[in-house]
């Protein structure tokens, strides 16, 4: 078990009320020792476990902590529906609830509760934070150079489809502020996996709202096994590069149109996908380095 952060002890009550969202399938070998680790580490949260009916009884086992805890709540679904359908049903249960912070976490051991204090310390300046491995002072524990390789493959690639500065666009461990999930059109999003958590940071990005990575360390799961699969990685790849190349031509578009005799001011780009709906397009310069190891991008409307 990871050292808990010196901040622990704060129970970041000026945030308002803070939710920490757990999907959960087949994750029985876990959950306790999770919501445990969770609970000691941010005692002012409370933790949603978001069920897709699981087989092997994780649904059970967190009624059982939720009826030992009341700072423990859990939303059983009727299926396997998928990561990003989870999310999206635990951020809707959590705003209709009245929750001003909304976290994404997994429930494999694989985020470290201990840390989710950083990540609840930047969102007091911040929309969106992300919990990255490749910031500095980011780390990944028990992962094959293959897989390392792969996930920075895959948010290099991002990176550079989309035109963001973030270096960890792919990662799971999250701080939302509720006025950012309210202004990216969840109900349109239809993505999963290593997609969904691309399509939220680019939506957020793009409208606006102020996105900083802080360095976490992540460790392989140890019991159970991992949702990964190549549908997941394939659902990526072609999202992203529709997604990046829709916003591209439009930047070419909009760049045509300014340049031509008598154009009018400069139309906001369309693109397709994730961002399509949302509104104006961010300056995603260099990272400014904000904290160790934390970098920003996007402005703050209204902050």
């Amino acid at each position: 078990m990871s050292a808990p952060d010196e901040q622990k002890q704060d129970t970041f009550g000026d945030l308002g009320k803070v939710l920490v969202i757990i999907p959960t399938y087949n994750e029985s070998d876990n959950i306790t020792d999770i919501v445990g680790r969770l609970r000691a580490a941010a005692p002012g949260a409370d933790v949603l476990v978001a069920d897709d009916n699981s087989p092997d009884g994780t649904g059970d086992i967190a009624d059982r902590l939720a009826e030992h805890d009341p700072h423990v709540q859990v939303l059983h679904r009727k299926g396997k529906e998928g990561l990003g359908a989870a999310y999206l049903a635990g951020f809707h249960w959590g705003i209709d609830r009245g929750y001003d912070v909304l976290v994404e976490m997994d429930a494999d051991g694989s985020h470290q509760p201990e840390q989710l204090p950083r990540l609840l310390e930047a969102v007091r300046d911040a929309d969106l934070v992300l919990g990255s491995r490749w910031v500095p002072g980011g780390a990944i524990v028990n992962w094959p150079t293959s897989r390392k390789l792969l996930s920075r493959g895959g948010s290099t690639y991002s990176r550079f489809m989309l035109g963001l500065d973030l270096r960890d666009i792919t990662g799971g461990f999250r701080a939302f502020r509720k006025e950012t999930l309210l202004g990216i059109d969840m109900d349109s999003i239809a993505s999963q996996g290593y997609c969904f958590q691309v399509d939220l940071a680019w939506r957020a990005a793009r409208r606006g709202f102020r996105v900083v990575e802080v360095p976490i360390t992540f460790v392989e799961r140890e019991r159970g096994d991992s949702k990964m699969s190549r549908t997941i990685v394939a659902e990526a790849l072609w999202r992203v590069t529709a997604w990046g190349t829709g916003h591209r031509l439009g930047q070419l578009r909009d760049a045509a149109r300014s340049a031509a005799p008598g154009a009018g001011p400069r139309g906001s780009d369309t693109g397709t996908g994730a961002g399509a709906d949302v509104g104006p397009d961010t300056d995603t310069g260099p990272d400014t380095g904000t904290g160790a190891g934390t970098d920003t991008v996007g402005n703050t409307p209204g902050r």
